[in-house]
């Protein structure tokens, strides 16, 4: 037997498949949870440490003899996240994690000292929000001074993870698009924009390498290798953020076809040979890890509100389900706004979780719960209609993500954006797609003319038993109960932006 390990590290947990690619299964997978730091300003950050833990943990989990079997190594990583390394790349600060919103008077400092929105779009493609790297490296500079005088290297989630298991400091264009810093036309860094967040200092330095998606960012360390049981010397990818990976394990490599992830984040993306530039600023203008673009919708309160309701409620997935089923479309005029953690797109950092059109005839359990559901597809219809506005014209969703579990909610996921809903065989499309995106580059290393997409249809399989298909009556229902989501929307955003 011959695997590839698969690699995501998300903000709730790491998980290590290791990938059988002669027979197509997976042999063997493990997973260990992080903890969080939460603060009231919007701080959520993690320790890297823990994510080495993690790992440690997970390859304890597996059969040595299948950790023999490893041929090469591909991590996905939560997107943003900020690592800053010393020189002898010692992380010197928790890590600042996507969710964190700690940092929006950073984002408009960075905006006014680089121009405005208006250039940022124009020379880079994306602007600098909360959640993005950018805005978190300013911070770092006034709140640690002394620690960032020492700052050697930026990383990221995956590429620290490659750099602990290879000792080298590289990026791959999409994941580095996520940074806000990069020009997604040219794939290359934007120095101007790196030049505002630090007029004294040659931040240019503190960029690692950009290398093509196809390539190794190394190969596993002897005292790597020996910790976790897996050979030495193997090739580790470029790898990517979780949702350039997610990409790979769902088949988002080619026009038409768009994923949605429903995790703690929601995301909706979709492959493109060019860059697409949103000018109305709602999908983020992101590079692929395969080679193209990867315009992107990204929620941050995705199944958090269902998951909010089950605790308060006390109640199971399962019922929770059935009890939400019992509703109508548009849960009888209840709407939630989810936006319990502030909110990326929209961009409203203090964003409160509202809960509204409550009557003394509509308030059960059922409404609420159906509501909430709802809520999480709503948020991303946004990204559905900016993708068609710009011309993009979408085939099908492909569903990932813990919500990919609910029948409910894959079928509002089809009412809502009146396409049809597919379910990958392989729930782990992040895992999968960097083991996927490993075995490019070791098939490029072998000196093979492989094609990423050929290697696609032949390891990503959908589960015909869990597609639907729109109804046109809900269909119908929905448009309605979206327009009503919008106008409390626009009513509230001038108390949350």
């Amino acid at each position: 037997m011959k695997t590839i390990i698969g690699i995501d590290n998300g903000t709730q947990s790491t998980k290590v498949v290791f990938y059988d690619f002669e027979n197509k299964t997976i042999a063997a997978s493990a997973s260990a949870g992080h903890e969080m730091i939460s603060r009231d300003d919007g701080s959520r950050e993690q320790k890297a440490s823990w994510w080495i833990e993690a790992l440690a943990s997970c390859f304890d989990q597996i059969d040595p003899e299948i950790r023999k079997t490893a041929q090469a190594v591909g991590v996905s990583g939560q997107q943003h996240g900020f690592v800053p390394i010393d020189s002898q790349g010692m992380v010197l600060n928790d890590v600042k994690l996507w969710c964190d919103t700690s940092t929006a008077a950073e984002c408009r400092e960075l905006t006014e000292a680089y121009g405005d929105d208006t250039r940022l779009l124009e020379e880079g493609g994306n602007l600098i929000l909360p959640g993005y790297t950018a805005s978190k490296i300013l911070w770092f500079r006034k709140a640690h001074p002394d620690a960032y005088a020492r700052m050697a290297t930026v990383l990221l989630p995956h590429d620290y993870l490659n750099y602990y298991l290879t000792g080298k400091a590289v990026m791959e264009y999409g994941d580095a698009s996520g940074t806000a810093l990069l020009d997604v036309r040219n794939r290359c860094w934007n120095r101007d924009l790196v030049k505002a967040l630090d007029p004294d200092r040659d931040l240019m330095s503190c960029l690692p390498d950009l290398i093509e998606p196809w390539e190794a960012a190394g190969r596993v360390l002897p005292h790597v290798a020996s910790r976790f049981g897996i050979p030495a010397g193997i090739p580790v990818s470029s790898g990517g953020g979780d949702n350039m990976m997610g990409a790979v394990g769902t088949g988002t490599t080619k026009d038409g076809v768009l994923t949605m992830s429903l995790g703690t984040s929601g995301t909706l993306y979709g492959y493109s040979d060019k860059p697409i530039i949103d000018p109305d600023g709602n999908l983020a203008a992101f590079c692929s890890s395969s080679g193209g673009w990867l315009p992107l919708l990204c929620t941050m309160n995705c199944t958090v509100a269902t998951e909010l309701m089950r605790q308060l409620f006390d109640i199971g997935v399962k019922e929770f389900d059935e009890l939400g089923a019992r509703s109508t479309v548009g849960a009888e005029g209840i709407l939630t706004l989810p936006f319990f953690n502030g909110e990326r797109t929209p961009n409203l950092p203090h964003g409160r979780g509202c809960i509204v059109g409550m009557t003394a005839g509509n308030v059960k359990k059922e409404n609420m719960f159906r509501s909430a559901l709802e809520a999480a597809i709503l948020g991303l219809k946004l990204g559905l209609d900016s993708f068609e506005k710009l011309g993009f014209k979408p085939r099908e969703v492909r569903l990932i993500g813990g919500g990919a579990n609910s029948k409910i909610w894959r079928q509002i996921t089809a009412d809502v954006m009146n396409l049809p809903v597919v379910v990958p065989v392989n729930a782990e499309a992040a895992a999968l797609g960097a083991a996927i995106q490993a075995l490019w580059c070791l098939k490029k290393l072998d000196g093979l003319d492989a094609d990423l997409n050929s290697l696609i249809d032949e390891h990503v399989e959908l589960d015909s038993g869990k597609g639907c298909l729109p109804d046109p009556e809900r269909v119908k229902k929905y448009k309605e109960v979206y327009a009503e989501y919008s106008k409390y929307v626009n009513a509230l955003t001038p108390l949350f932006s």
